[in-house]
């Protein structure tokens, strides 16, 4: 409607007479009097009964087909008949009665011979026939599930819009007194205008839900249209958020249609069907021999295909995405045009004021509805995206589970990592992008068009300066694309040797390798930087050549202008609508080359995954399963010919040299090999044990049961034969313990018996066994091998294959087969091949002798043949990097001590949530300003402030230029020209040029190197650093994702960010003071919509940030989930799980994806209200304009209004690039996280010559101690009242500075470091417990550096938990000053959980005398005892039986240690520390 009254009202402003050639009768100057040019505007009556009638029935007409097809293809379900329903219903059928009621009115009129013009008949026929239409869809929605229509809704707000004017118009007719009224016509139309106000109101609610609905639904469909356009009903999401952080269960479902299973398949469908046609088309019949010729279709086809699938998918739910963008574009020309009048009504002094207004509201009108457009528009891009990215990791992840082994050689495991990250989100950028394709032309285009008319020829300069500037762009573009493919390989190396690194860590750590490895991956990053740098300066020449763009561009077709005729005058209109324009221009510029560089960057991401889905895939028909007439193996012609058949039920034994093809034979028997000829049968299912485990990140129990169902007794018989059992009772919850990733916290014997129980589980008919007895014990093979695989075992009636090199279990098999060299050289029972007296027998005998020899000096490695000895153990080293070397006698070892002795404390309930791997988690809370602090610092203080200085000078140069620009065009006409053109030109051009100063750009970009080099090195340094025990903790994917996803983030994006974020924010205050020159009234208005904007920031981004955080959490699944799939493909084929797996990667997908949509529909419900905050900017900068009008110059009136349509665009980018970085300097934050300061390691304390005094005049408190802690050891100290106990930890506090001699931990000198480094690494718990009033959550952690687990953990283990949870507040439980409201005993064990929340490697304990009854000191000890095992543990005792088990004792007696040594060897001695002793009664 707005738009179209737009058109309408600029064409009476021309003064064209014919307006439409709907309306035969055309206007006649004397209604021109009537509509325009009066105090009191208003329609003749004729334009008013037919075109303002038929508006609405022509929109719903147009609509009807298109609407009717899409209802009919999107069916959501029925929804039954409501009230509300039925309301509507009755009001379109009223509505038409109402209509006709005027026709049949105007029939009865003819009757009487009272002839009107004929559209008393057209018009409400067509109405009526309308309103039927209307209830029609009404009903027809109801039917296909529609909750509430946005076509409707648009359908009541025209009419009612068209009926107001009507409305208007017959009051003031009607108030005109001595006018005629025609009462019956009067009397429907107030009803039908009344009707349609109902109608309005009604279709503002949504109807209920189709009948069958999903758990916690998204409220989007469910929702109003108006909600829905204004993306209102996330609003309830976003206040949860405000009031606390998310978690992953607030979040809501997917949609079904953003699901990897309704997008995946089809995608996977038409893709394999594509790929089929490719096939048969290349043969007609296909024989077996050309199979290998038809999995390598040409190369070409195939990028086509792959786009045209993708397109096929996403493209028409895409298209609409079209009509928004073109829709938009439209409305964007209408700002500057309206900008044009506005100036004309300010210089015509004698124009009606209610046109100043009507241009007001019109603006205001056109940048409400571009807004709402813009976004519709955004969100369709988003959730393609969205889409695109599900179906590409579906897709990689179903091609990973069916690639041929030597097609994983080609793509590593870092590539296929990054095809899901990296280049899954380059599509997802593109689909936002795209459209700028066809968009940024057709916006030219029009702005030139537009400027022609404005200022004629001289665009023509303008035009030819862009000209120049696209090849440049492009050779740009190029350069970039180089950049980048090199940038990718680089980063592929990087990751492929960071995965490397982190799987085989134990080996580097065994080696100390870490240094060499180190720099391996810093000469890749090198080179990447390298790379980096270059891309940055052309960043740079680009940035530079685009902020010079537009302003060259404008700069060029003024000079132009002014220069051509003496006569050509810059008035305000000509400059000001021109410079609208022109920032129109600059979006189209600057987007193009961007959207270039995407569609390189999308063409070359799908190129490599073209690649990966072109990869040759197994031939699933390479055996045949199934029953033939004799059940056996038959395999022929492998490797060099093999020929042999195994019969049901038999026992065959594979044994031969290292290297011979024992395990390709197994593998053979999976269809993991490529099959020359011949063929194999297997008969039934198959299980498989591979030579290396391969375990699962789940439960012990989950890694058995492997997906079938549980059978309890059948599940125990197996644990027991596969002598689990033992394990199990040493874990810590059992078989319900998690194992790590990779099987880390299991050696490599109990991971070889759990993928052994796996097989034995999942009874099958064939179990292929791939040496499974070299990685456990000989007495535990022995039991293997009797209750499982051999004669007796339980797989006693199935055909087992056994590959071994313990050579006596070989006279209980059916058959042996002996190959060498691919071959099967012998074959037969063991007392048939001792006869045949051939190698094999020779080597036998020289075996049995060394078996004899070895099984005396009772070696280990007694079942392994002589010639294999030492082969066998060099390849298990570099084969079972991490999994063989036993991590379990340390690991298992040391967590079987901390769970002993809190197990007697700890009810069942918790035993059962001990986990081992932590889960990437979020945190919580704003983005520390540290944060921000710690990024500075990596790029350098003072460039960091030199790009905030440039900024500034470069912002202040363009506002100068504009208000020159103002003050020019109201420099005064005479005689038909200006005088001071020249110098106005000349300065306009030296402030435009300043703007780009080219320093500007390539500072920050270099800075933003510096960071990246400086936090990649930190975080590489302090990985490699940690301790075992960390990798342990961590799965690889989590840090693989740092390495990747957060390093490309600290790389390439968060740099172009910064720069967009402080040019966004520069530019808004810039129109702020314009505004604020212009019209000082606006003072009033600015800082209220300013509160308003910064209230709506805050609030969004507490939500936003969160989401992204949990986006970014449930990320890391994925990857990890995809690695051990990877790993573990060959036993995953073997059991047939592919289905369970590709539902699991479904899931973690879609877990990802409902955190990452709402956080997009957060953006969009972000923008459009900081739209709307800027729309008002625009509606009181024209209205305080208007008003002020015979005080204002045109020229300062243009300056304020082009600057005000340009901060809606800058608001928003400023949000969207504040979120952003805020979101994305998450990655900085994560990465600080493993950045975390190391020293002490050990914990060696030693005082050489140490002495104290309290002040200058004092005498030494302490003299002469020297004493060395070791790390670890716990050691009392004693000594009678005043003998220098408490001093001591003065001194190591350094509360006191020591008087003479020094203080030194694990070989640092603490008086050389700061004071807070010493005392955040040192830990104490203080003689009289102090707590401070606040929360007690403040109290234990005031810098909230943990997470609420954390501080409930170290509750749990200071035996608050129960108390704490029993308060009303929890955490946020108010203490008194000093803590008077705890009794001193709990202060005590708050003080013990504050020293258990920082685990630092020294504990000071300043033993409480009285305060803590026995009961809790014991508890305290038991504590510190189990938590601080690894700690050294510095104990001041009062009670001397807390030390009595100390590893050493130390005697102070008046400042000096006079006894040291353990406790035992002190009361042998007789000294001080006996006569204490006695004193307490223990000796």
């Amino acid at each position: 409607m707005a738009l179209w009254l737009t058109s309408l009202e600029q064409s009476h402003a021309r003064s064209r007479l014919s307006v439409l050639s709907l309306t035969q009768p055309t206007f006649s100057p004397q209604d021109w009097n009537l509509t325009w040019h009066t105090e009191n505007p208003d329609f003749t009556q004729c334009f008013q009964n037919t075109v303002l009638v038929w508006i609405p029935c022509i929109y719903l007409w147009a609509c009807f087909p298109v609407y009717f097809l899409y209802l009919r293809c999107h069916d959501r379900g029925y929804i039954q008949m409501s009230n509300l329903n039925k309301a509507k219903t009755a009001l379109g059928l009223i509505l038409w009665i109402v209509c006709w009621a005027d026709l049949f009115y105007s029939f009865w009129e003819r009757s009487q011979n009272i002839f009107r013009a004929p559209f008393f008949l057209i018009s409400p026929t067509v109405l009526g026939i309308t309103m039927l239409l209307a209830t029609f869809l009404i009903q027809y929605e109801r039917m296909k599930g529609v909750q509430s229509s946005g076509v409707m809704t648009i359908f009541w707000l025209i009419s009612l819009l068209c009926a107001t004017v009507i409305f208007r118009s017959k009051i003031i007719l009607a108030l005109n007194t001595g006018a005629e009224v025609d009462a019956f016509r009067y009397v429907t139309f107030c009803t039908y205008f009344i009707l349609l106000l109902v109608q309005l109101i009604l279709c503002c609610f949504p109807e209920q839900p189709p009948l069958f609905s999903e758990t916690k639904p998204c409220p989007e469909f469910s929702a109003s249209f108006l909600s829905r356009i204004t993306f209102w009903w996330i609003t309830g999401l976003m206040i949860q958020g405000y009031r606390r952080p998310l978690e992953a269960k607030d979040l809501w479902s997917l949609n079904k249609e953003d699901t990897s299973e309704e997008i995946v398949q089809p995608l996977n469908m038409l893709y394999s069907s594509k790929k089929q046609q490719k096939s048969s088309d290349s043969n007609g019949d296909v024989t077996e021999e050309a199979e290998a010729l038809i999995i390598k279709p040409s190369q070409k086809n195939y990028e086509a295909s792959l786009f045209k699938v993708l397109y096929k998918t996403f493209g028409p739910y895409f298209l609409m995405s079209f009509l928004f963008k073109a829709a938009h574009d439209l409305l964007m020309f209408a700002g500057p045009e309206i900008l044009k009048l506005l100036i004309n009504f300010v210089n015509d002094k004698h124009a009606p004021d209610w046109q100043g207004y009507f241009y007001t509201g019109l603006l205001f009108v056109c940048a409400c509805l571009q807004t709402l457009i813009l976004h519709q528009y955004f969100h369709i891009c988003f959730v393609t995206g969205m889409r695109l990215k599900t179906a590409i990791v579906g897709v990689i992840y179903r091609k990973a589970l069916v690639i041929t082994n030597s097609a994983r050689k080609t793509s590593t495991v870092g590539e296929i990592v990054n095809l899901m990250s990296v280049d899954a989100q380059r599509f997802m950028d593109l689909a936002t992008y795209i459209n700028m394709i066809w968009s940024a032309p057709l916006q030219v285009i029009l702005a030139l068009y537009l400027l022609w008319q404005n200022l004629g020829p001289s665009v023509l300069a303008g035009v030819a300066v862009m000209i120049l500037l696209v090849p440049i762009n492009a050779v740009m573009a190029m350069k970039t694309k180089t950049y980048q493919k090199a940038q990718m390989k680089s980063k592929d190396n990087r990751i492929k040797l960071m995965n490397e690194i982190l799987n085989g860590i134990k080996v580097l750590k065994l080696y100390a390798w870490e240094l060499a490895f180190r720099e391996k991956v810093l000469e890749i990053r090198q080179k990447e930087l390298k790379v980096l740098k270059k891309s940055a300066y052309l960043a740079a020449m680009a940035t530079f050549t685009w902020v010079c763009a537009p302003f060259l561009v404008a700069l060029s077709t003024f000079a132009v202008y002014v220069k051509i005729d003496k006569n050509n005058v810059l008035d305000a209109q000509k400059a000001f609508v021109s410079l609208a324009l022109f920032n129109i221009l600059r979006f189209p510029l600057n987007m193009l080359p961007m959207v270039i560089s995407s569609i390189v960057e999308a063409s070359v991401s799908l190129k490599r995954l073209r690649v990966f889905l072109s990869h040759e895939e197994l031939d699933p028909d390479s055996i045949i399963r199934g029953p033939t007439t004799d059940a056996r193996l038959n395999y022929v012609h492998f490797i060099f010919s093999i020929n042999f058949t195994v019969p049901e039920g038999s026992l065959i034994a594979v044994v031969g040299q290292v290297g011979c093809g024992k395990s390709s034979l197994l593998s053979a028997l999976l269809g993991e090999m490529d099959k020359k000829e011949g063929y194999v049968v297997v008969k039934g299912s198959v299980a498989y044990v591979p030579q290396q485990a391969w375990v699962q990140n789940a439960t012990l129990k989950d890694n058995i049961i492997f997906g079938r169902e549980m059978n309890e007794s059948r599940y125990k018989r197996v644990i027991e034969a596969c002598a689990l059992l033992p394990d199990i009772e040493i874990l810590p919850t059992g078989d319900r313990t998690e194992i790590g990733e990779k099987g880390v916290n299991l050696s490599g014997g109990q991971k070889q018996r759990v993928s052994l129980a796996r097989a034995v589980y999942c009874n099958a008919d064939v179990y292929l066994f791939d040496d499974p007895l070299s990685a456990v014990d000989a007495h535990v093979g022995k039991h293997i091998f009797e209750k499982v695989i051999g004669p007796k075992g339980i797989l006693k009636n199935k055909t087992r294959v056994l590959v071994t090199h313990a050579v006596n279990y070989l006279p209980q098999m059916d058959t042996i087969l002996v190959m060498s060299d691919g071959e099967i050289s012998e074959m037969g029972s063991y007392q048939e091949l001792l006869k045949q007296d051939g190698a094999f027998a020779e080597f036998l005998r020289t075996y049995a002798n060394a078996e004899q020899s070895m099984e005396n000096s009772g070696n280990v490695f007694m079942k392994q043949t002589p010639g294999l000895y030492f082969p066998r153990l060099k390849i298990s080293i570099f084969n079972r990097q991490l999994s063989n070397s036993s991590t379990y006698s340390r690991e298992t070892g040391k967590s079987q001590h901390q769970s002993s002795t809190a197990e007697l404390q700890k009810p069942l309930a918790e035993k059962n949530s001990w986990k081992l791997t932590e889960a990437d988690t979020a945190k919580t809370g704003r983005v520390k300003a540290t944060v921000y602090w710690d990024y500075m610092k990596a790029i350098g203080l003072f460039i960091s402030f030199l790009s905030i200085f440039l900024f500034m000078c470069n912002h202040v140069a363009s506002l100068a230029s504009n208000y020159w620009l103002s003050l020019w065009t109201d420099d005064p006409v005479i005689n038909g020209t200006q005088q001071y053109t020249n110098v106005r030109l000349g300065v306009y051009g030296a402030l435009g040029i300043s703007q780009g100063l080219p320093g500007l750009p390539i500072v920050i970009l270099a800075g933003g190197i510096f960071a990246s080099r400086h936090l990649h090195l930190n975080l590489l340094h302090n990985v490699l650093r940690s301790p075992m025990s960390f990798f342990e903790r961590t799965p690889s994917g989590n840090l693989v994702n740092r390495f990747s996803k957060e390093i490309d983030t600290i790389d390439s994006t968060i740099p172009p960010i910064i720069k967009m974020f402080m040019g966004s924010t520069f530019n808004v205050i810039g129109a702020c003071i314009i505004i604020l020159l212009a019209t000082p009234i606006a003072a009033v208005i600015i800082p209220p919509l300013g509160l308003v904007y910064l209230f709506v920031q805050r609030f969004y981004v507490a939500t936003s940030r969160q989401l992204k955080r949990l986006e970014s959490v449930s990320r890391s699944p994925v990857y990890s989930h995809f690695n051990e799939t990877l790993l573990g493909v060959s036993v995953i084929r073997a059991f047939e799980e592919q289905k369970r797996f590709i539902k699991q990667n479904d899931m973690k997908v879609d877990e990802n994806q409902k955190a990452y949509y709402p956080s997009i529909v957060a953006n969009r419900w972000l923008a459009v209200r900081l739209e709307y905050v800027g729309n008002c900017i625009v509606l009181f900068a024209a209205l305080f304009a208007v008003i002020a009008r015979n005080k204002l110059s045109p020229g300062l009136v243009g300056l304020s209004v082009s600057y005000s349509l340009q901060i809606t665009a800058y608001l928003n980018w400023l949000v969207r690039m504040s979120s952003e970085l805020e979101t994305n300097i998450v990655a900085v934050e994560r990465w600080v996280v493993h950045h975390s300061y190391t020293w002490p390691e050990e914990g060696k304390v030693e005082f050489r010559g140490y002495g104290l005094r309290y002040r200058e005049d004092l005498d030494l408190v302490l003299k002469n101690i020297n004493v060395t802690i070791n790390g670890g050891e716990k050691i009392g100290i004693v000594g009678r009242t005043g003998a220098g106990k408490s001093s001591l930890t003065l001194g190591l506090f350094r509360i006191n500075e020591a008087a003479e001699g020094e203080i030194i931990i694990d070989g640092i000198n603490i008086a050389k470091i700061g004071l807070h480094d010493l005392r955040f690494r040192v830990t104490i718990i203080p003689q009289d417990p102090i707590l401070f009033s606040g929360s007690l959550r403040m109290n234990l952690d005031p810098f909230d550096q943990h997470s609420d687990e954390d501080i409930w953990r170290s509750l749990e283990l200071a035996h608050l938990k129960n108390f704490v949870s029993a308060l009303p507040d929890k955490l946020n439980h108010e203490c008194a000053e000093g803590g008077e409201n705890l009794s001193v005993g709990q202060r005590q064990l708050v003080c013990l959980a504050r020293a258990l929340l920082r685990k630092s490697k020294i504990l000071v304990l300043d033993e409480a005398t009285a305060a803590v009854d026995l009961e809790t000191d014991n508890l305290i000890q038991s504590t510190i005892k189990s938590q601080f095992e690894e700690c050294t543990v510095l104990t001041i005792a009062h009670r001397l039986n807390t030390i009595m088990d100390y590893t050493r004792v130390l005697v102070l007696d008046r400042g000096e240690v006079v006894e040291c040594g353990s406790p035992d060897n002190l009361l042998q001695e007789k000294g001080i520390f006996y006569s204490m002793a006695k004193d307490s009664g223990l000796v």
